[in-house]
């Protein structure tokens, strides 16, 4: 509705003084002299009303005396405005003293009680106070409760505050050189060359992102053999964005279904489905008495979970502890999950970067599908191809055939579309280049294996060391 008046002048600061008057004592006054609207646009019943103040100005200012005038005029219902009639442009608009007295004891009151709070004299029944400006900056967030810190992340900062030389951070999971240093791989500091010398650009991504990077990542996931026509994926922010994008598509179209994570996972998991609109519980996985897999316990509780439900599973090196099941331990529980038709929603982060094979890291969520189980699969490139800062991810969904796919693909993108719109292509076009290039792919493979072999070297190391020093913990 265009019933509202549009202001095109500029309104002067108001006076946040109350002037008394010996016959009307408290009384908030203001001059037509003090506030003017230069030019004041308005339309339909609003021109009707801004004639008659204008007339009633006119009679007050011809009048000897106006202390007795009383504002007939009232604002008309807002339903009641047309909305296709000519613009009136009045070039003085003044406002009246009489128009803004109040006529009520209930008013006088709340007049004088409305004293100024603060040093700048605001006031909640002056016409500055509450329309014109309005002083909240300071005040109007005083209540938000300050945030514990997260766990992991509040460790990181807690190290860079430190100032310790022989500091180490044992929180964040980034590799580190023997300098403790970031670690770029050489292929991709290739790659990068690469896109510097084909001038890249720096274009908008589409909504699902680059369809060639999805394509090589949906390779290097479900293997070179895999029939795109029954993915259904696109690019995300990381494994962190494809978890809530997933989230959300489990809470809307498979509503009513809660998730299950295992005991322990990664400190974000539970947050994001949550947020994302699912009923989270969790499973038994680890038993911290044996330093094991508690596969007993974790059948047991799947077993118990409601058919249909939806079960997270990290396809590889389990976050926080490291211990994975073996594949025929993956055979009994995908078997498990069939049996009491189950949605299996992988969270794969590590691939390659677990066991130093990115093939072999695959092979739980591979057999899944082999088995026809219905997964999503959350895929991350932050670890093993070291871009933590790029975001790189997709989210992907088996489907039974393209019309399908094609249906899944139209609601993630407005899912993406409300939440970010479209995901960033630099480091997306890094894992593209390294991937569609032989030579850097093989280069690429190479290095995260020595990755994975350096990181297992260095725990056999430590856990020497502990024993050396006499420790006798497990």
């Amino acid at each position: 509705m265009s019933a509202s008046p549009e202001v095109q002048g500029i309104i002067p600061e108001p006076s946040h003084s109350r002037p008394s008057s010996p016959s009307s004592p408290g009384r908030m006054r203001l001059s037509a002299n003090r506030i003017r609207l230069s030019s004041f646009r308005l339309s339909g019943t609003w021109a009707q009303l801004a004639e008659q103040l204008d007339g009633e100005s006119s009679k007050a200012q011809t009048s000897p005396s106006t202390s007795g005038v009383e504002a007939s005029a009232v604002l008309p219902d807002e339903t009641s405005l047309p909305e296709e009639e000519p613009f009136v442009q009045v070039a003085y608009f003044p406002l009246l003293q009489e128009t803004l007295e109040a006529k009520t004891e209930e008013s006088e009151k709340s007049t004088e009680a409305a004293e100024p709070d603060d040093a700048t004299g605001s006031s909640d029944a002056s016409v500055g106070g509450s329309i014109l400006s309005y002083h909240t900056a300071g005040g109007i967030w005083n209540d938000i409760p300050m945030a514990e810190p997260d766990a992991i992340l509040g460790i990181a900062q807690a190290y860079r505050a430190c100032q310790a030389p022989s500091k180490v951070n044992v929180a964040v999971g980034a590799y580190r050189d023997e300098n403790g240093k970031p670690c770029v791989l050489p292929s991709v500091r290739a790659a990068e060359r690469m896109m510097w010398e084909e001038e890249e650009v720096k274009e908008y991504l589409p909504i699902e992102g680059d369809p060639d990077f999805i394509s090589a990542a949906m390779k290097f996931a479900y293997g070179e053999d895999m029939d795109m026509d029954h993915i259904a994926a696109v690019q995300t922010l990381s494994g962190t964005g494809a978890c809530r994008v997933g989230g959300h598509f489990l809470a809307q179209f498979w509503p009513r279904h809660p998730i299950y994570v295992p005991n322990p996972t990664w400190g974000n998991h539970i947050a994001i489905f949550k947020n994302a609109g699912l009923k989270v519980h969790q499973y038994r996985y680890y038993d911290k008495s044996k330093n094991a897999l508690d596969l007993n316990g974790m059948l047991e509780d799947i077993g118990h979970a409601p058919d249909r439900s939806i079960i997270l599973l990290h396809a590889c090196a389990h976050n926080p502890t490291g211990c994975d099941p073996s594949i025929e331990e993956w055979k009994q529980i995908i078997s498990l999950i069939s049996e009491k038709e189950l949605v299996a929603f992988f969270d794969s982060a590590y691939q390659g970067f677990a066991s130093g094979d990115a093939e072999k890291d695959a092979q739980p969520f591979r057999y899944a599908v082999a088995q026809h189980v219905p997964i999503l699969l959350a895929q991350s490139f932050a670890k093993n191809f070291g871009l933590y800062g790029e975001r790189v991810g997709t989210l992907s969904i088996v489907c039974g055939d393209v019309m399908q796919k094609e249906r899944i693909l139209s609601e993630i993108k407005i899912i993406i579309r409300a939440m970010y719109s479209s995901p960033p292509r630099h480091g997306s076009s890094i894992v593209k280049t390294v991937l569609q290039n032989d030579t850097l792919k093989a280069q690429y493979y190479t290095e995260c294996a020595s990755m994975a072999e350096r990181i297992q070297s260095m725990r056999l190391r430590l856990v020497q060391a502990l024993k050396n020093a006499g420790s006798l913990h497990d």
